[in-house]
């Protein structure tokens, strides 16, 4: 094949340029303007439940600034999931509270909600407080067992801030992701179900709460003529240019969702039977991913060979392919932090690949990347 296909490329919908043009016809090129209201707006409406939404410049910024109102601080303890991307964990360290790690059940991969209590109990009975908040992690688009985790969450009074950078439009039981904590994070990066270049959001309970995340998010300015702090603030909202580009990608979200979710049933139709090849699919009704990320299992002993192998197969016949990521526990960074595992999220590293879904690959792209892992994987 004379192409390369990509993970998840950005695909635009054609309708970014024209609010983009306007934020530069009004000279609103600034952060805050039209867009960023239009498009806080047209998110509040997409998550539904009442939610208010503050456009921010990443999703890690989001998650910043909901640790934050949660009133994470030196010397607290924050439950992270495992299994993720390190910007789930690293901003409780901005804060200079620490990272409790939490491994991955099978049936989504996400914070196995029996560790979770386990770890809370422990937590306690070592430090003689709870953590301050918990952080499960929607990953790939899978929703976690999120009633589970809140359930478990309100019993011991600790909040949950619910990561859902990969899983806008994924949803539990018929309610969308990143509304079941008392905050949720979006990610708009390059790579995701729509970008705005970069950038992200929190979704906050209410007006009062959206007003406190835009003051911390514009370097906390008491209201005065002149500058004054009586807070430490950040600079984290969204430029009125990419939230132009957010504007427009609004319109393709529904049909990027559709998409993905098109190219995981190829997927699962075409691996169905396959032995030592598994595709991550929703466990049961309630759970409704976006598939931001098709994913497998590569068995080394039914297929003999590896994840990486595969990998750099892929990569020569011109197939961008990713590794699961590297659970946290496991990362030299995190290596003295407190963890609870089961094996699970270590497992799934050792075996797992991302394949392309995006909205630029087309059913005949999916038919070779198929074809192509057979061939890789075929004893």
């Amino acid at each position: 094949m004379d192409k390369r296909i990509y993970l998840c490329l950005a695909h635009m919908s054609g309708e970014e340029q024209a609010f983009i043009k306007e934020a530069f016809d009004t000279n609103w090129v600034v952060p805050l303007g039209p867009n960023v209201n239009a498009f806080e707006d047209e998110l509040k409406h997409f998550v539904g439940q009442d939610k208010e939404v503050v456009a921010l410049s990443a999703g890690t910024a989001a998650i910043h600034l909901g640790l934050i109102q949660l009133g994470v601080g030196a010397g607290d303890e924050v439950i992270c999931q495992s299994f993720t991307f390190c910007a789930s964990a690293n901003p409780v360290a901005y804060q200079g509270a620490k990272p409790v790690f939490i491994d991955s059940e099978e049936d989504t991969w996400n914070m196995d909600p029996v560790l979770l209590e386990e770890a809370i109990k422990d937590r306690i009975a070592k430090t003689g407080k709870k953590p301050k908040a918990i952080l499960p992690v929607h990953l790939y688009g899978m929703p976690a067992r999120i009633d589970e985790i809140c359930a478990i969450a309100a019993k011991y009074e600790i909040p949950v801030l619910e990561d859902a950078a990969e899983a806008l439009g994924s949803e539990f039981n018929g309610r969308k992701c990143g509304t079941f904590g008392t905050f949720g994070v979006l990610s708009f990066n390059g790579n995701k179900m729509i970008t705005t270049s970069g950038g992200g959001a929190l979704i906050v309970p209410d007006e009062s709460t959206k007003k406190q995340t835009m003051f911390y998010a514009t370097q906390a300015r008491e209201p005065f003529p002149h500058y004054q702090h009586e807070k430490i603030g950040y600079n984290y909202r969204m430029s009125n240019i990419c939230a132009g580009i957010g504007r427009g990608q609004m319109t393709v979200l529904d049909e990027h969702i559709a998409h993905h979710r098109h190219v995981h049933a190829l997927y699962e139709n075409a691996f169905e039977g396959v032995d030592g090849i598994t595709l991550k699919s929703n466990p049961d009704g309630r759970f409704n991913a976006n598939y931001w990320l098709s994913t497998i299992l590569i068995d080394p002993v039914k297929t003999g060979t590896n994840y990486d192998e595969v990998r750099r197969k892929l990569d020569e016949r011109g197939i961008e392919t990713r590794p699961l990521w590297k659970p946290m526990h496991l990362q030299p960074v995190y290596a003295t932090n407190p963890c609870y595992v089961n094996g699970v999220s270590e497992r799934l590293f050792n075996m797992g690949l991302c394949i392309p879904a995006g909205p630029w690959v087309a059913d005949e792209d999916v038919a070779y990347i198929v074809e192509q892992i057979k061939g890789c994987c075929m004893k």
